[in-house]
């Protein structure tokens, strides 16, 4: 049995949070690049039983190193306990097809360097598993790369989060849920922590004040007794932290003011989850599902994985496949509308729209993202053409343009645990193709 203080130095790994210390710590080392890292190359996990030196463990924390790591975002829920996603008994929505064979030529700046790339080349570059571009609600671009295929669903980490804070926009729209409500008149558990006079407002838009560091660099990090709390494998006989992300939330306690800077921290998209179960009576996956999930004739189940006590992990646990991922944005592009039903209020697509405070936002560490702001758990980069995007470590986007009629989804397994590792290559390409549609619409 592991003693505590080496788990905690390894539980990170052997969960499944969306960001990794030891990757972090590697932002600028060499990597394999994505043709050299295809999982293929390794001859992982083949074989029944696969050999002993093929064989890819979650219990040790291998199954999150690069470049296990692009096998193991298509393969999560052999790795680590998950809970369902119903997609429900609706056929299947199926997409019309008009592809573009002018899009992989299209070119851009990346930021910081003078030489253009073309689109293809970016999705090399950020090593992308799979990525699916609509325009007016048709694809006109779909590729598969790594061990991704149309038919599995895909890791997305903290794009996670933008999924709670749809769901919590959805119930403020319907009256079910009150923002302006102290966070504990939905979750009493919570009014000793530093959630006790927060808003739940403050905790969609991660304006909380909490003495709580993702700094994954440092293993004293709060990062790593959230991560231990949450782990799903049994505890060391000598752990006696909180057992459940939830019953973490409890210990987080408050250091400033509420409501004045933009703090991007896990624990508040978990908060907020547990909010929206308290105040529609229904676990997250349940909620998500009857939403969303079960409405729109998605292709598949998607999943959560899930804490020792079988709630889902909010902050970064969500796995689906990339045509529904892109159903549900252009449910989102058409402010809740599907082939003229209306699933959820247009409001709670108008909030997140809108954005939230740049005032705030600037307060914050994203100096690449000037002028950008975050509303209900989603990044709004206040540009021209109002878009706005989900974004989770590794590379995995959401990103809706309204003005261009344009929506990408990407999957990725990036070997750095930074946005920051494909932004460059990414926004201005996202732009590149946005200026195309909209020139090609005249």
């Amino acid at each position: 049995m592991l003693k505590y203080s080496t788990f905690k130095q390894v539980v990170f790994l052997s969960i499944f949070l969306f960001l990794s210390a030891h990757l972090i710590a590697q932002d600028g080392k060499e990597f394999l690049s994505a043709k050299e890292s295809e999982p293929d190359n390794f001859g992982w996990m083949l074989g029944f039983p696969p050999p002993a030196d093929k064989i890819i463990y979650a219990a040790d924390g291998s199954f999150f190193k690069f470049p296990a790591l692009r096998w193991s975002v298509v393969h999560m829920r052999q790795m680590l306990p998950t809970v369902n996603v119903s997609r429900g008994i609706k056929s299947m929505h199926s997409f019309d097809y008009q592809l573009d064979k002018d899009i992989d030529k299209i070119s851009f700046i990346p930021w910081g360097e003078k030489e253009p790339m073309t689109w293809e080349e970016s999705l090399w570059k950020n090593y992308t598993d799979g990525i699916i571009i609509l325009h007016k609600g048709k694809i006109i671009y779909e590729r598969y790369f790594s061990v991704l295929t149309e038919t599995d669903v895909h890791a997305v980490m903290s794009l996670t989060k933008s999924f709670n804070g749809t769901l919590a926009s959805i119930l403020v729209a319907e009256g079910t849920l009150d923002e302006t409500k102290l966070v504990p008149f939905y979750v009493p558990e919570l009014k000793n922590s530093a959630y006790g006079d927060a808003t739940v407002r403050q905790v969609m838009d991660m304006t909380t004040a909490l003495e709580y560091s993702e700094d994954y660099a440092d293993q004293n990090a709060d990062i790593w007794e959230f991560s231990a709390a949450g782990n799903p494998l049994p505890k060391p006989k000598d752990y006696n932290g909180p057992i459940g992300y939830y019953e973490y939330l409890e210990t987080v306690e408050k250091l400033g003011v509420h409501g004045e800077v933009f703090g991007y921290k896990t624990v508040n998209a978990d908060a907020l989850g547990w909010i929206i179960s308290k105040a529609s009576g229904k676990s997250v996956n349940d909620l998500l599902s009857e939403k969303i999930w079960s409405k729109i004739g998605m292709e598949q189940d998607a999943y959560y994985q899930i804490d020792g006590k079988g709630i889902a992990f909010t902050g970064g646990g969500f796995n689906a496949g990339l045509r529904d991922l892109a159903r549900f944005g252009e449910l989102m592009r058409n402010k809740g509308n599907w082939n003229g039903e209306q699933i959820f209020p247009e409001q709670a697509v108008e909030d997140i729209e809108k954005g939230g405070s740049k005032e705030a936002f600037q307060k914050s560490n994203h100096p690449n993202l000037k002028g950008w702001s975050y509303r209900n758990m989603w990044w709004i980069t206040e540009n021209r053409n109002g878009a706005y995007a989900a974004r989770g470590v590794h590379g995995q986007t959401i990103y809706i343009d309204p003005t261009a009629e344009m929506l990408i989804v990407r999957l990725a397994s990036n070997p750095v645990a930074s946005n920051s590792a494909n932004d460059a290559y990414s926004l201005p390409a996202y732009q590149a193709i946005a200026d195309y549609l909209s020139r090609k619409n005249k």
